[in-house]
């Protein structure tokens, strides 16, 4: 029988493509056992059935489900379900669905930790979405910031705009999402293809249209280079034709499983996403797909912003050029692409620098202190502390 104190990993939608990190993070979990609790499933990442609570499957019964649930709590036949696995605490990813997870970890009587990603901080107000969902946020988030045992932050940008945002310094941490780096695994350059690979969702945030830009320019020194844009979103359409407009030789490959994204890592010459400040605010809160690139010893070229000098070392894993600045950008590349030495050393660098500070199992050892920090009443009582 597990005698593991069990905790609830809340999320409104369980769990979308780009989400892998949430589950990566919870199942390297050693002392703690994870149950995944949310308004609706949404299936791209399975889950083990045994150990997830999902409100809602859809449909339009579905919908008022959860429109009932995140304005007035979830019905009680539903919390008492959760309440039987007797859960330590409630780790919610994103500010929005703290404010859900919030009327539940007070009926449990919960520590609710809430981690912070980006935009879910940096995107101004006015500029926010309007759904029922934020307006929720929007309402409760005061409520939220008096009421959290504790707040996470996925890197010190973020963690300066929490406190920039009114957040309690006494209630903040920082926490770098780990890295799977026995499953993203070092390829050297030998067996690798001039391609330049981009991997994120299709919004202003990302920035590829810089991207593409760039790269016109770079076929000029490099005839086959190729651009592989992964990922998909509403900006799509307008980044094809641009793309048809101005390189040679291009892929949009649409979202793509994590395997498929590791392939393409290890095929790559240099990674590149520039993400940039959009006008809705929105910035990047750490990057952790740069991570996941240079453990496998594949370098990176991006612009310097928010997070993403904390998780791409400039000059040492990669090259982060001023935000906006495609001229640079397109420098950086050529470097990258065509300086044997340099590629070699920042390949080498960016792995060393990803197993020392962003290795999954470590961080995630870190993770389990903050639960026992903010849940040790609970923790001793379920669980035998060794010292």
């Amino acid at each position: 029988m597990d005698s593991h104190p069990n905790i609830l990993v809340y999320r409104n939608t369980l769990l979308n493509l780009s989400e892998t990190f949430i589950k990566s993070q919870m199942e390297a979990l050693r002392q703690f056992t994870p149950y995944y609790v949310g308004l609706r499933a949404k299936n791209d990442i399975p889950l083990a059935t045994e150990r997830t609570f999902v409100l809602s499957q859809g449909g339009l019964c579905g919908k008022i489900k959860e429109r009932n649930a995140a304005r007035h709590g979830f019905p009680s036949n539903f919390v008492r379900q959760i309440g039987q696995v007797q859960p330590t605490l409630i780790h919610s990813h994103f500010g929005q669905d703290g404010t859900i997870a919030l009327p539940l970890a007070r009926r449990l009587n919960l520590p609710l930790i809430v981690t912070f990603h980006g935009f879910d901080i940096t995107t101004h107000d006015e500029s926010a979405e309007s759904n029922f969902i934020q307006k929720i946020y929007f309402q409760r988030r005061e409520t939220l910031t008096r009421s959290a045992s504790l707040f996470i932050a996925v890197s010190e940008f973020i963690h300066r705009e929490l406190i920039a945002k009114g957040f309690p310094e006494e209630k903040l941490t920082v926490h770098h999402i780990g890295v799977d780096v026995d499953y993203f695994t070092f390829k050297p350059l030998m067996g690798r293809e001039n391609i330049v690979l981009f991997v994120g969702r299709l919004v202003e945030k990302k920035g590829c249209e810089y991207l593409i830009d760039a790269v016109s320019h770079l076929q000029a020194h490099f005839p086959g280079l190729e651009l592989v844009v992964i990922g998909d979103g509403p900006l799509r359409p307008q980044l094809v034709k641009r793309a048809a407009s101005k390189v040679s030789h291009y892929a949009f490959l649409g979202a793509q499983p994590h395997h498929t994204v590791k392939a393409w890592m290890q095929k790559a010459k240099v990674f590149c996403v520039p993400s940039l400040t959009a006008s809705s605010g929105d910035t990047e809160g750490f990057g952790l797909v740069f991570t996941e690139a240079q453990a496998v010893g594949l370098p990176v070229v991006s612009f310097a912003s928010g997070g993403v000098p904390e998780a791409v070392a400039h000059a040492e894993t990669g090259l982060l050029a001023p935000e906006g600045n495609v001229k640079e950008l397109t420098a950086h590349l050529i470097r990258l692409l065509s300086d044997v030495d340099l590629w070699q050393s920042f390949s080498h660098q960016g792995r060393a620098r990803v197993c020392k500070l962003f290795d999954l199992k470590r961080q995630s050892e870190r993770l389990e202190q903050i639960y026992k920090s903010q849940a040790l009443d609970r923790f001793n009582q379920t669980f035998c502390v060794t010292v």
